[in-house]
């Protein structure tokens, strides 16, 4: 069995899902894991499926030839142990440019791996200011959680961190 990861994106249109699951259906192929989002007008996507290795590169080729949608796909190596989270964190700060590089530049420094990162930006309730929010799922060594909290904290004065493991 072979696992690919594919990522998408092209023009927003109607069916675009419909039309992904059904290659890769057609191709016996299992959809595993996905995140798949409309962002200004675009799709944009990124889903691991499980397909035989007979079945590998007619499936990447029939996705690759999806109208409208440009995809690049990896085979997934499957001796690679899975890298799991054990710390996941919830930020909120008012917004302003380079906020997730110091975010992922403080889980870097800290040994930190950030392994998934959701990110949101909203009005603030009463003053309509913008504000970033983000769910960060971290592999960090145990001990140090408590350094990387407070280095994330000092970045700025607004800077909220919660853990909702």
């Amino acid at each position: 069995m072979n696992y690919l990861v594919i990522s998408c994106i092209g023009p927003d249109q109607t069916g675009l899902v419909d039309t992904l699951s059904k290659v890769i259906n057609q191709h016996n192929g299992n959809w595993q894991v996905s995140s798949l989002h409309h962002l200004s007008g675009y799709f944009a996507g990124v889903i691991e499926v499980a397909v035989t290795e007979e079945q590998t590169q007619s499936l990447a080729e029939a996705i690759k030839a999806i109208n409208g949608l440009s995809c690049q796909i990896e085979v997934a190596e499957p001796n690679l142990p899975p890298v799991e989270s054990n710390l996941v964190l919830e930020l909120t700060a008012n917004d302003r440019a380079g906020i997730v590089q110091d975010v992922s530049s403080v889980i870097h420094q800290q040994g930190g791996n950030l392994v998934k990162l959701v990110s949101s930006q909203d009005s603030a309730a009463h003053s309509g200011q913008v504000m970033f929010k983000a769910k960060v799922q971290i592999a960090i060594a145990d001990g140090h959680t408590d350094a990387l909290i407070e280095s994330l904290e000092q970045l700025a004065d607004d800077l909220m961190v919660d853990i909702s493991r």
